[in-house]
């Protein structure tokens, strides 16, 4: 089940995906982590889908990753007495806290008393995914009157966003609350954060998560881009939501903040994730367009860990296909030479630590002695991680006792991940990753590998051990 590429693929369960044949074919495609979008769906129906997928790892015998992705805040206008109003330009429209009255042609309830708390003159608030602008010129703690920028039809619980502003609200809701628990309580390995503003809201999931669950902090708010590098030291991962980020920013800017995002990423060591609209023709067409290809192309040039399907795998027509293209693109891009001096050019320094300076080290041999495969023998995927900072030419083995570990470590670049036994030696874990290298294919008889661990075993977050051995001859 080795796959041939370093970049991976998270494909999103939905109705197109959700039976055992489906979720099979889609890993066999290509997909290494399966994302639960708990924006739609009941409980039953995440926990049979994860069940499903828990039960094909039995069956294939590899780890599969899975990410609750909660919802978050969403910030919604009420409903309208008539249906649907359209609002033009120059005409004045209210937003007021008045839930219980309908809507119409000149207001509309927006029950978030934290919008109106954030308020200044001249704000403009996005409605309805930024097809409607809206400018405030008055406003108080329950209100705001303001002009229409841009008009259009405006119809039932369409969404607000509100550009440029710190909104006073956590990122988690009272129904993100309850979805964690659960997705705690059923054994995820990922947690998807929406909304993020500032590394405070990572902290806060942090302190209920604890080790039960990793976090990817999901960047679509500008607050969160002039905060990027506090996120990134916080959280364990990040995803470049390009959705809302697109609609909060102008769509011109959002290919340069991706490429600041992935790069932030890539020097911190963190796994990162470029999600939506990839291969979204696919949703309905077979075939993706030329500019979706190479959007993914993209990703994959700038040094992305993963690539994420969203409708394109969850509720269109065609979702292995998708994962197949997904896979082809990647595989293609990175047998692409330029791709290698890519990541070479854009290795940054790693941070003046023993972790850090051992992967380094790990790159270094690697290349010089042409090593047939790298082995990070890991207890919560950290070694791992500080060789897939690196980008080595060579496969990097994950060797895990910890199946949590394993599953994280199926969203992290090149990372091939194996769970073994305990070991309570260098001889002997030498003498199991030579063995480990050899009946997953990476190496034959003869060839060199180099190994990281973290002394002493079993203690996350000390790699401090490089090694160097050959198939075929007995550790010393």
């Amino acid at each position: 089940m080795r796959r041939t590429r370093n970049a991976k693929i998270v494909a999103t369960v939905g109705p197109a995906s959700s039976d055992a044949a489906t979720l099979r074919r889609l890993f066999m495609a290509g997909a290494d982590v399966f994302r639960l979008n708990f924006s739609h769906g009941t409980h039953a129906d995440h926990k049979a889908r994860l069940n499903l997928i828990r039960d094909l790892e039995t069956e294939l015998g590899r780890p599969i990753g899975i990410l609750l992705d909660l919802q978050g805040p969403k910030l919604r206008v009420g409903q309208f007495a008539n249906g649907p109003v359209t609002l033009v330009q120059g005409q004045t429209f209210r937003l007021d806290m008045d839930k219980d009255r309908p809507g119409d042609a000149t207001r509309v309830a927006l029950p978030h008393p934290e919008i109106f708390a954030a308020l200044k003159a001249q704000t403009d608030l996005l409605l309805d995914d930024g097809k409607l602008r809206l400018r405030v010129k008055a406003f108080g703690p329950d209100h705001a009157e303001t002009e229409v920028i841009d008009g259009g039809v405006l119809s039932d619980r369409k969404g607000v966003n509100v550009p440029g502003v710190v909104l006073p609200l956590s990122a988690l809701t009272a129904k993100d609350r309850e979805d964690l628990d659960y997705g705690l309580s059923l054994g995820v390995d990922w947690i998807a954060l929406s909304f993020v503003q500032r590394a405070e809201d990572i902290r806060e999931i942090k302190q209920i998560a604890g080790s039960r669950a990793s976090i990817v902090a999901k960047l679509e708010k500008p607050a969160a881009i002039a905060e990027l590098h506090a996120i990134v030291a916080e959280t364990d991962a990040v995803m470049v939501a390009r959705g809302d980020l697109g609609v909060e920013m102008p769509a011109e800017q959002v290919p340069s903040i991706q490429k600041r995002i992935v790069q932030a990423c890539r020097k911190a060591g963190k796994p990162v994730i470029v999600a939506t609209q990839m291969l979204e023709s696919m949703v309905s067409s077979p075939v993706p367009t030329r500019a979706e290809a190479s959007d993914v192309a993209t990703a994959i040039y700038d040094g992305a860990d993963a690539v994420m399907l969203s409708a394109e795998s969850a509720s269109g027509k065609y979702p292995v296909e998708a994962v197949q293209m997904m896979n082809s693109i990647i595989v293609q891009t990175e047998a692409d030479p330029y791709y290698r001096e890519v990541m070479e050019a854009s290795q940054t320094p790693p941070e003046p630590d023993i972790a850090n300076a051992i992967g380094s080290a790990m790159r270094r041999v690697a290349g010089l002695l042409h090593v047939a495969t790298t082995v990070a023998y890991t207890s919560s995927g950290y070694s791992a991680m500080r060789m897939s900072r690196e980008r080595p030419d060579a496969p990097i083995i994950g060797m895990t006792p910890n199946l949590h570990a394993a599953r994280a470590m199926a969203l992290v670049w090149g990372v091939h991940a194996v769970i073994i036994h305990e070991v309570e030696s260098v001889t002997e874990m030498t003498n199991y990753a030579c063995d480990t290298a050899e009946n997953e294919g990476f190496a034959t008889s003869g060839q060199v590998i180099v190994i990281s661990a973290g002394m002493p075993f079993g203690t996350p977050g000390t790699t401090n051990l490089l090694r160097i051995a050959t198939l075929g001859q007995p550790a010393a």
